[in-house]
């Protein structure tokens, strides 16, 4: 039996409130931003660079990683203008599918698109940390993860100044690295940075399609707002400025920051290197670069936890509005803080990062979560399909491109994974027919 829109508001009122918007442009954009940056631009540039040993080839393989990204924010832009209010894909996919693809969508966004990701970044910043505490990364992980999700569920103001504040701070920490590797010489045998034949060919390559798709994931996280909607003021013109804005900040950063990257490491050193941010921090500052780099990453993955701490959440609370079963959850605290919702999140990362058995979830269901973009950007042309007359105060320039262009990278993408993963696919395919086996089996018993 679908959720019945009714309930919505039985569920504030059982909550003692629903959502306060408190969420302005800049922290809006700052979600964005700090959910999109994490340590993904910092480990793959050398990796592309044995594929394609060309520095024009690979900045232009970065600015098309966030042209992909801006088409996918602008596409969700329109959706969130036009249907403004939390719980991202659940909220789209529920209005413009039906409950049950949209329920399915809800829980792989919580438990695969947050819980893992959460676990993952707690368990990265305790490895960074441990290279300047004299503690076990684990115990780092677990403090980070619980003292992050303790802000969050505390006090709602109080979360937001601490997101702004962890954004920030890492806004800082990457202009430093990029302005020390502008304002130095270029180091000798670094790639040449002007456009060559060799340029025209390793962009016509089949390794520069591919990388492309792998640079993609790099960006992930620009639809971070729209999980967030009901609590940003003014949403239905605040959140596709925060999405359009955030993402052409962070690609201007990401090109900025691989451009210093290319300057300060030899073109003999730069292939396969994984640790690239930490090479060039050598580089840069001497031995103790690494060091710095290592500290510098576990701040910027506070900020990342931070984020997905805020906006996760969120998931589980639009859920709660719709399904009695999971309404205690949408219960805020006196401070405006949804912190049942904030502790269950915690607890899934926290259980995660003890008995690490979320790799084979990860694993299994990644390739489920592109599907749930993909569905999206091509709901927004089913929606003006369906509903023509619906308001948009949003609406997507260039139409229909951007949503197509996405939609093309994604297939390509979700094939390249399919291919190179067939197993982790068919078990992620398996638990969609399981997840839509067991809502139709609920829908038929709710209906008797």
């Amino acid at each position: 039996m679908p959720p019945d829109p009714a309930l919505k508001s039985a569920a504030v009122s059982a909550a003692g409130g629903g959502p306060r918007p408190f969420l302005d442009l800049r922290a809006a954009t700052l979600l964005v931003i700090a959910n999109m940056i994490g340590t993904g631009v910092f480990t793959t540039l050398g990796l592309q660079a044995a594929a394609v040993p060309d520095a024009p080839a690979l900045l232009l393989l970065w600015l098309l990683g966030g042209i992909v990204a801006l088409c996918g924010a602008l596409s969700y832009a329109e959706l969130a203008a036009a249907l403004p209010d939390s719980g991202g894909e659940y909220h789209f996919i529920s209005r413009i599918y039906g409950p049950r693809l949209g329920t399915i969508a809800g829980w792989l966004s919580l438990i695969v698109g947050f819980g893992a990701p959460v676990a993952l970044a707690a368990m990265a910043c305790g490895r960074y940390l441990a290279v300047a505490l004299p503690l076990p990364p684990l115990w780092l992980a677990l403090g980070a993860v619980t003292l992050v999700a303790a802000i969050h569920a505390l006090d709602l103001d109080l979360g937001r100044r601490f997101q702004v504040i962890a954004t920030l701070l890492k806004l800082a920490l990457i202009l430093l690295l990029i302005l020390a590797g502008m304002l130095m010489p270029p180091v000798p045998g670094a790639l040449p940075l002007q456009p060559s034949r060799a340029t025209l060919s390793a962009i016509a390559s089949a390794p520069f399609a591919l990388a492309v798709i792998y640079v993609s994931y790099a960006y992930s996280g620009w639809n971070a707002a729209t999980y967030v909607s009901a609590e940003v003021r003014r949403p239905r013109q605040t959140v596709p400025r925060a999405l359009a804005l955030g993402t052409a900040l962070v690609t201007l950063l990401y090109m900025l920051l691989n451009l210093s990257f290319l300057r300060q490491i030899p073109a003999g050193e730069l292939p396969g290197t994984v640790e690239v941010g930490a090479a060039a921090a050598v580089r840069l500052f001497g031995v103790a670069g690494s060091q710095l780099v290592s500290v510098a990453l576990g701040m910027l993955l506070i900020s990342s936890l931070s984020a997905m701490l805020l906006a996760g959440p969120r998931v589980l609370d639009r859920m709660a509005e719709d399904w009695p079963g999971l309404r205690p959850f949408s219960a805020r605290n006196r401070r405006g803080a949804p912190f049942r919702a904030v502790l269950s999140l915690w607890l899934l990362a926290s259980a995660m990062i003890l008995t690490d058995s979320f790799a084979a979830v990860l694993g299994a269901a990644g390739f489920t979560l592109g599907l749930s973009a993909l569905l999206t950007v091509v709901g927004v042309m089913r929606l003006r399909r369906q509903e023509p007359a619906l308001p948009r105060p949003y609406r997507i320039p260039w139409y229909p491109l951007p949503p197509l262009l996405f939609a093309l990278v994604s297939v390509l993408s979700l094939g390249v994974v399919a291919t190179a993963q067939p197993l982790p696919v068919g078990a992620g395919l398996a638990l969609l027919f399981f997840l839509w086996l067991g809502l139709a089996i609920f829908d038929r018993r709710a209906a008797r």
